[in-house]
């Protein structure tokens, strides 16, 4: 077999990037892929939005002032909406099944999955600044929801950033 044909005899779909596969072979890999991340991301998004379900029914949520029964209902709503785009792609797949988009069903859930991690840092950094609001005052839950924001922000980006490979004509340091 030739480095330019993939197993199915099909041309390569990305000569050079050390995989050899039709263009079909890399959207169902790709597709494979984001079904792995959607499955990761449902579970995180659920158990939160969980907990802040249970939130409402608790003895002491009536002690709960108006900024943070606002700061609650955003952080309901948001979650609920991540939720909601954290299960698009698999509605989208389901829709658009056996009728040749696959190149758009993956294209569109990538955007979906993207979508779904800024809900879910969403939630997560304003989850803990109402808990820390609620529990040790308004200063620290703005301080700790910050702390929470960049540390999200680093480690979801800045460090796959980091983590790139060089390109191959580039010194290494």
């Amino acid at each position: 077999m030739s480095a330019v044909a993939s197993e199915s005899g099909m041309p390569d779909a990305v000569p050079g990037d050390g995989r050899v596969e039709s263009e079909n072979e890399r959207l169902d890999r790709n597709w494979n892929s984001l079904l792995q991340e959607v499955r990761v991301t449902q579970t995180g998004t659920q158990v939160l939005s969980g907990f802040l379900l249970a939130v409402a029914f608790q003895p002491r949520f009536a002690e709960l002032d108006q900024y943070q029964i606002t700061i609650y209902l955003i952080l309901v709503s948001v979650a609920a909406l991540t939720t909601a785009i954290g299960l698009a792609p698999v509605s989208l797949h389901r829709i658009l099944f056996r009728r040749h988009a696959m190149a758009r069903v993956v294209r569109i859930a990538s955007i979906l999955v993207r979508a779904t991690l800024i809900g879910v840092a969403a939630v997560l950094t304003g989850t803990v600044l109402l808990i820390f609001d609620v529990v040790v005052g308004r200063t620290a839950g703005f301080i700790s929801g910050g702390v929470m924001l960049v540390i999200t922000v680093l480690i979801w980006n800045v460090v796959p950033l980091l983590m790139r490979p060089l390109p191959p004509n580039s010194p290494k340091s």
